[in-house]
């Protein structure tokens, strides 16, 4: 999603990171039948997760699957690799705007037949342009609010509910020794994105492809997110950025914006002291959290199209094994899969279970029509209002013909 550790934006890059194959260890049956298929990943922190996407693909008897683990700037490297015969057959990624009306991905609709409904629709939704499928969610991420029970407790402060809540949650946790909250070392601007404007009631692009924040609450919102940095109730310049939880377990802050990812050590550390929030609602709106999910998607220039969509649909949509096991067993984040993330025992409890709740009643994903011009607009627009106090509604105004003027260049030639 975007604004988090797994961005889905795309770019150009040099041509010599194309010849970076990478290993080619992690192949399929070894029998010489059928195609050899290249199948790319962007490089994991978990531990385990690369020898287990080497063994589902070796378990694939159809063909010899090449797993291909790369590191470095995933995104700009697979934007450019799709422009070659020399790119994968088979990638992770989401596949932007440009890249489906440019013809550079295969139809994977038919893959989804019969199931589609069990696909969470906040990730699937984004990977659907022109009525077709473009990508099969793998995982989803999501990002949430992390705090210290005893230490709100402490400062007679209650869960924030509110984004008024939250600024004063903040003011009243920070001492000279803690911070309230932390977004990031940027102030937020970074990580938080469209989640205040979601949080207010609205959204970046609408469903007829329009301009979703021109209005005074997205204004009003983000006038309060700067409040919180004015208000010196933010943690700035920690050790680690917002993905990390290390600034909430050592003590820097009460508060702590971060990933899903993190539940697992935070647990460990911290105990039954801690409770996780989504970001809390605005004015008449509804409290919101990001979600992102990469895909598995089909280059269009693969020497083995019908091959390549046989092994995707072997793997995500037919192998819930598998699936299960990518996403709880290595990292922590929630199948794509609705019934899967239900069966989930990891999932059903304590802030676990929150999670996942808040995934389905509060997730949004960046829409596929908000394409990185957009994002840029938005973000160095949000990047002023938080840490220089810019006018919010100037600045939105600006952002909003920006984007009206993307989202009409890409709808014409759609």
């Amino acid at each position: 999603m975007t604004i988090s550790r797994r961005a889905l934006l795309a770019a150009g890059v040099g041509a010599g990171l194309l010849t970076a194959c990478g290993s080619n260890t992690g192949r399929g049956g070894g029998s010489g039948a059928g195609p050899t298929l290249s199948q790319w990943y962007h490089q994991y922190g978990e531990a385990g997760t690369e020898q287990a996407v080497k063994r589902y693909a070796a378990a694939y008897k159809k063909a010899d699957v090449s797993v291909q683990w790369r590191p470095g700037n995933y995104d700009q490297q697979t934007a450019a690799a799709l422009l070659t015969d020399s790119g994968p057959d088979v990638f992770e990624g989401s596949p932007t705007l440009d890249q489906i009306q440019g013809g550079q991905v295969v139809d994977l609709t038919d893959l989804l037949e019969g199931v589609k409904d069990d696909f969470n629709p906040a990730v699937l939704t984004p990977k659907t342009y022109d009525g077709k499928i473009w990508g099969i969610p793998q995982v989803i991420d999501m990002q949430l609010l992390y705090y210290r029970k005893s230490l709100l407790k402490d400062a007679g402060v209650e869960p924030p509910a509110t984004l008024d809540a939250l600024v004063e949650a903040a003011r009243k946790l920070t001492t000279k020794k803690i911070k309230g909250l932390f977004l990031g070392n940027d102030g937020g601007a970074g990580v938080l994105g469209g989640t205040p404007l979601y949080a207010a009631g609205l959204q970046l692009v609408t469903d007829d492809g329009m301009v979703g924040f021109d209005d005074p609450a997205a204004a009003r919102a983000l006038a309060k997110v700067h409040q919180l940095y004015a208000d010196k109730s933010l943690l700035l310049g920690a050790p680690a950025d917002w993905s990390d939880p290390s600034a909430l377990l050592q003590g820097l802050t009460a508060m702590q914006w971060s990933g899903l990812w993190a539940l697992p050590q935070v647990q460990k550390e911290l105990g039954d002291d801690f409770g996780v929030l989504p970001f809390p609602k605005d004015g008449s709106g509804s409290p919101s959290v990001p979600v992102g999910a990469f895909g598995a998607a089909v280059s269009a220039r693969s020497r083995h199209k019908e091959t390549a969509k046989d092994f995707v649909k072997w793997l995500w949509v037919e192998r819930t094994d598998y699936q299960a096991d990518f996403a709880l067993s290595y990292g922590f984040h929630i199948p794509a899969r609705v019934s899967l993330a239900k069966k989930a025992g990891k999932l059903k409890t304590g802030a676990a279970a929150d999670a996942v709740r808040f995934t389905t009643e509060h997730g949004y994903a960046q829409p596929l029509l908000w394409t990185p011009a957009s994002q840029t607009a938005y973000q160095d627009a949000l990047s002023r209002i938080i840490k220089s106090g810019a006018d919010p509604e100037s600045e939105l105004r600006t952002v909003v013909r920006k984007v009206s003027a993307e989202l009409d260049r890409v709808k014409k030639k759609s």
